[in-house]
């Protein structure tokens, strides 16, 4: 199973992200998925769409988790962001979301991507972490937290 530093990079990390609604956000995704990663942007809003169609990814405490599974992703992918201004997202707590980890992955690689999802789950789960992760202005300290770098541990 992957490491969260395998299937996200420092320039994956963006902060203070705008985005007006879950439409909005899932849009900003694709577009951002097919800059970044050469996919599909109308395939990309599909899958997250239809994804939280059968319900929403958001886990609670101003966390989302969008995930999905493509054709044509040989790999793991991954963003996080902080969004500038929470939004509602039909979480299950019913709190805005500004926390998002987005995880796309090969459509057969259904087993790798629910382990991934829930280790990233887990580590979201710590509340000094999310606290931490709303105040960095810097992308590769937020990076350097979310996949446990020590030397970012330390300094928090």
């Amino acid at each position: 199973m992957p490491e969260i530093a395998q299937v996200l990079s420092p320039g994956d990390v963006r902060l203070r992200v705008e985005a007006t609604s879950k439409r909005h956000l899932i849009s900003e995704i694709a577009a951002t998925s097919a800059r970044t990663f050469g996919l599909d942007q109308a395939a990309v809003v599909t899958a997250l769409t239809e994804r939280e169609r059968l319900g929403s990814t958001g886990v609670g405490h101003g966390v989302a988790l969008p995930h999905a599974r493509l054709p044509g992703v040989s790999r793991l992918l991954g963003l996080f962001w902080h969004l500038a201004t929470p939004i509602e997202f039909d979480a299950i707590d019913d709190e805005p979301v500004d926390l998002v980890f987005v995880l796309l992955v090969p459509d057969d690689a259904e087993t790798m991507h629910l382990k991934t999802l829930a280790k990233i789950a887990r580590r979201l789960r710590d509340r000094e972490l999310r606290n931490r992760l709303r105040q960095f202005e810097d992308p590769k300290a937020a990076w350097r937290a979310l996949v446990g770098d020590p030397s970012v541990e330390a300094a928090a």
